[in-house]
């Protein structure tokens, strides 16, 4: 991950820590990827007792938690945790779809629960339901308001009208520096510093992607445009003309 001045990091929300334990390569492999790109800082271990060492040396603000690994079962993993203080949300993983075994996962302090193998974008609806329960740590908090449009940075929710937006953790970095500039008109190649780090090297049109389905979901009920296009120049919040 990309380290940011203590500049940035007043000006812009944290990204959420999402710690990756799993002894199933592929699936790591497969989340690490797919939570990055979302926005999401990740630590990974490869079993229980790894997992335990890892959470001990940092916090994590959700922990993706398998249940059949070698040396300690997440069943342990997750009683250890609890009984440690560790309150960070835990999203269960594991092949056996049985009643019992989800409500020991629950009675043992774990929040949520997914049989392998899942569908991706149900995990990722899970992991951003269960980050909008915690308290946001972001240094800058409060609420921004543009129009009809309400930012809540310490509940991490969008409202647009009387209707709730769901948002990726990249997209709410994105609508959080309009929410921050509005009527300013930004640049692409800040932007792209401010979101995906000053060495991001990525698809070159990563940007134009997610502007629009930030827009798609802005206006999925037929609601004016607030995100506009400058030719030339970037991207500016601000009503339509």
């Amino acid at each position: 991950m990309v380290s940011r001045s203590r500049c940035m990091r007043r000006t812009f929300p944290l990204r959420p820590h999402i710690a990756v334990i799993d002894d199933d390569e592929k699936i790591t492999a497969l989340l690490r990827r797919s939570l990055a790109f979302e926005g999401y800082e990740i630590t990974t271990a490869s079993d229980g007792a790894d997992g335990l060492r890892v959470l001990s040396q940092r916090q994590a603000d959700l922990i993706i938690l398998d249940v059949m690994m070698p040396k300690m079962d997440g069943w342990e993993v997750c009683r250890r945790l609890r009984e440690a203080g560790i309150s960070s949300p835990i999203l269960l993983l594991t092949a056996k779809d049985d009643v019992m075994d989800r409500v020991r996962g629950l009675d043992l302090g774990a929040d949520d629960y997914l049989v392998k193998p899942f569908a991706l974008e149900e995990l990722m609806a899970r992991v951003r339901a269960l980050l909008r329960r915690r308290p946001d740590k972001s240094e800058e908090g409060g609420q921004y308001r543009f129009e009809d449009l309400l930012m809540d940075v310490d509940g991490r929710e969008i409202i647009r009208g009387d209707r709730r937006i769901d948002l990726t953790a990249k997209e709410f970095d994105l609508l959080h520096l309009f929410m921050q500039n509005p009527k300013r008109v930004l640049s692409r190649d800040l932007i792209m510093e401010r979101i995906w780090g000053y060495d991001y090297s990525g698809e070159s049109n990563v940007l134009e992607v997610y502007v629009a389905m930030l827009r798609q979901k802005l206006e999925d009920n037929g609601e004016k445009r607030l995100i506009q296009t400058v030719r030339g120049a970037g991207y500016v919040l601000k009503g339509e003309s």
